[in-house]
Formats: C-alpha cells, structure tokens, sequence
C-alpha cells in the first residue's frame, strides 16, 4: 500500500495472539452491565484458583526457581542425574494432556538412546518436534541446541561426535513455556534420531520434571470479554486512524455454538468501534480464516472454521467493509500462514477500495445466486473482476447434496460468470456448498485478478 500511494502509511499495531473476540468489545457492544463483567472476573479467579489446586496435587508443591538450572549450571542435563523417580509422559504432546493442566513454566525431559562407534562416525541428528515454547537439548551433559520462542517450529539439532558415547546415551530438554500448551508437540514423525540418514524412533514415553511454575495469571486475559477493549482499544481513541484491519477468529472457532454466535458478535464490534471513534464510515477490513488442519475428504464434514468464515463473509453486509480470503495459502500445520506476503496484498487492494476510494478488483468472487433446474445448480457470482478462471483443470472444490442432505463431491464448469455445478450421484440436487472445510485444499476458482472464491453454502442444514 506504501509502494502505491508513495507516502508513508503508519501502523498502530494492538494485538493479543490466541484472542477470542470478546475482550476486544465494550460491555454496551457486549450487551452486558457491570454486574455481569464481575460475575465474569470472579468466575476467571476461581479458574486461576482451581489450576493452582489442581497442579499443585499433581506435583506437591509450585516451585518458583528452577532446580534443574541454577548458578548457570544444568543439574538435571547430567546423564547420571538419578531420575527414577520422575513422571512419564508420551512424546510428543503437550504436558496438559499428561495431567499437568494450565501449567506454565519449566519442565524436564529426558530420554535414551543407543548408537555404536560406527552410528558416530556417520553422524547423528535429533528431530524433537514442535516444542513450545523454549528449549535447551543436551546429550550427554553437552549442549547441542537450543531455540528460543518458536512454539511452531520444529527442532532439528546436529550432535557432535564429541557428545556421544558408545552405547546408551541420555538426551535431556528444558522446555520453558510462556503460556498456553507447553511441551514437546507435533507429529510422531519429527521426533527422532537421524543416523547418517537412517532415521530411527526416538521412545514415545520420556520422564518428566517440573522445574518452574509460572501460573501465568495473564495467560486466559486474551479470552475474558472486555478487558482488551478497555487496556488496548479504548487508549487509541484519542487517534485519528484511516481505518482498521482486522486478524481474528481461530479461538472463537474452537466450539461450533461460538462459531455460530459469530456473526452477530463480529458486527456489533465493528458498529461499536465505529461509534467510539465517530466515525460511522470508517473502514474496516479482515482476513477470513486461512485454510488450516489436515484435509477432510469427506463432503459433508462439520467444520467449525466454515462456519466461522460464512460469519466474517457476513459482516459485509455493512458498509465500508473489506474481506481478503485466504484459503489458498494457509498451512496444514500451521495456524499462521508463512505466505504474509499476499496476505498483505489482498487486504492493500481491499484498502485501495475502500479506504482510498479507487475502482480497482479488490476482491475474489463471491456467492450471490444459485438456480437449481435439470439437476444442475447454476450458482451465479459477484467480483468476477476480467472473469473466472482455474488453477488447474475443471472447477474443484464443490460439493452436491440431494434431500437428504448428504453431500457428494460434484462436477463443475465455468460457464461466464456462473459455475455449473452437477453429479451423477445426487439427480435431484438442493444445495451446494464451495470450500465448506477447515482446510479446503482442492478449492482452486478464482477471478482473472487472481483473487480467490470465497467459501459459501446455500444450505442451513
């Protein structure tokens, strides 16, 4: 955008990661009193109470210093360090799946492992997975990495021929982590010992110590209604702004009743803010959730995250308002898509239009009707911009469903600004439904601009 209107475009920049979307509204946007919001606060003590009591019976006590790593010294990465008797937890997953519930902080891991003189000379890797947050990994007593802050990242370290030994050799981890789930994550397959290229399992169950406990009293504030509105919205008041862009959606997608409850929460915050900052036209532009998770291939899958973008695809209804689809770059693993690049570019061209007021396609196309005659639905489009087009062959991505309500993948051609949509399994279709997944990977119909369609459904079901 910078590039465009060649002046400086200047960012004020208030996020929470893992937000959902009540703390960022006013109790009047909220519809609730003060009596209300302390009900709410009680109920969060008693939560934060109740993860105290609750790790506290798991591990006896709440550290606060780390005995594993005092003076600088690793204690607890010694291969000899007597650790009989620590838990066990399985690898990779979260320790709150191991019973450590709402914990933050540090905690030890430690495992072993076997290789010969040869194994050495060939040289020896270790994939640890995603480990969330922090971690340092020795073997042996000997560092061999370490990565700050990367919960999404996985770990892949080279162990030096001096670190490892003949025979059984012990791998110990501090993980710390800062909030949320705290561990070593991800698939199966990333934690493992690599030997000169021959990978080998690493063991599935691992001891476990916890060094540190931070009950991180700050850590659910990013899910309590109103408090981010009052600490990091209402501040900015006082600013003049252009207008807003909005990233936020995944926590409130965790539940089908709140991706359902969406809507009508998203629209009111946009009115609200309107309203604080007097402004009854300012814009507003969002990123609708990018497509994310494994692949689903059945058709008629629920999807939480579906539901959530028909819900952000509805606050479009409001005036001055931008969307940027992106469920053509987001990752199956990972919740923040590494492609930011077209993200910003979409939601620039949103900007363009709606901020900047120029008459350029600023959107991929989206749902306006659907006839259904012959067996055929006949679905007709809006922001087909030079035309609709494909990456690839034939339209994918769509699906059909008869009476019964059960959809099958279906057939489809572009035919002008209208996708024809039929299959042989359902002659008597009623409904259809375009990119209706968490993560719709076939979907590939877009408008010659090379913005993508929007998901939708004509269905309620």
């Amino acid at each position: 955008l910078r590039e465009h209107v060649g002046v400086p475009v200047g960012i004020i920049n208030s996020t929470w990661g893992g937000s959902r979307i009540e703390p960022w509204m006013s109790l009047d946007a909220l519809g609730l009193d003060e009596e209300d919001l302390a009900q709410i606060r009680a109920a969060e003590v008693a939560r934060q109470e109740a993860i105290r009591d609750r790790v506290r019976s798991r591990i006896g006590s709440l550290p606060e210093m780390d005995a594993g790593l005092a003076d600088g010294v690793a204690h607890w990465a010694a291969p000899d360090l007597d650790d009989r008797n620590w838990f066990t937890v399985p690898v990779p997953s979260q320790w709150e799946a191991a019973g450590f519930d709402g914990m933050d902080g540090v905690a030890w891991y430690r495992a072993n492992f076997e290789v010969t003189e040869d194994d050495i000379a060939r040289g020896v890797r270790l994939g640890l997975g995603m480990i969330d947050d922090s971690d340092i990994t020795w073997v042996n007593g000997v560092e061999v990495g370490r990565t700050d802050n990367a919960w999404n990242q996985a770990r892949l370290y080279d162990v030096p021929s001096r670190a490892l030994k003949a025979g059984e050799n012990v791998i110990s981890i501090r993980v710390e982590d800062f909030q949320g789930g705290g561990g070593i994550a991800g698939a199966r397959e990333t934690v493992f010992l690599d030997v000169g290229g021959d990978r080998r399992a690493l063991p599935d169950t691992w001891r476990f110590m916890v060094g540190r406990v931070s009950l991180n009293s700050a850590g659910n504030k990013n899910q309590v209604p109103t408090l981010l509105w009052n600490k990091m919205i209402h501040p900015l008041l006082p600013f003049p702004i252009k207008g807003v862009i909005w990233y936020q959606g995944e926590s409130n997608a965790d539940r089908m009743p709140d991706a359902v409850a969406y809507p009508e929460l998203f629209a009111a915050m946009i009115r609200s803010w309107r309203e604080e900052w007097r402004q009854e036209d300012l814009p507003f532009l969002w990123a609708q959730l990018a497509n994310f998770m494994e692949v689903n291939d059945d058709p008629s899958a629920e999807s939480n995250w579906a539901v959530l973008r028909e819900a952000q695809s509805a606050a479009l209804a409001l005036p001055h308002t931008g969307q940027a689809v992106l469920i053509d770059i987001g990752e199956a693993d990972d919740i923040h898509p590494r492609n930011k690049e077209d993200v910003g570019r979409r939601l620039a061209l949103a900007a363009r239009k709606i901020a900047y007021g120029e008459d350029v396609v600023f959107s991929g196309p989206t749902f306006r009707t659907c006839e259904f005659r012959d067996g055929r639905a006949t679905v007709s489009f809006d922001h087909v911009g030079s035309g609709l087009i494909t990456r690839g062959d034939a339209p994918r991505g769509f699906a059909v469903a008869g009476p019964d309500g059960r959809f099958v993948w279906a057939n489809a051609r572009i035919d002008d600004d209208r996708v024809v949509v039929w299959s042989d399994a359902v002659p008597d279709p009623v409904a259809v439904r375009y990119a209706w997944a968490n993560n719709p990977a076939s979907a590939n119909l877009y408008n010659a601009e090379g913005l993508p369609a929007g998901p939708f459904r004509t269905d309620r079901w």
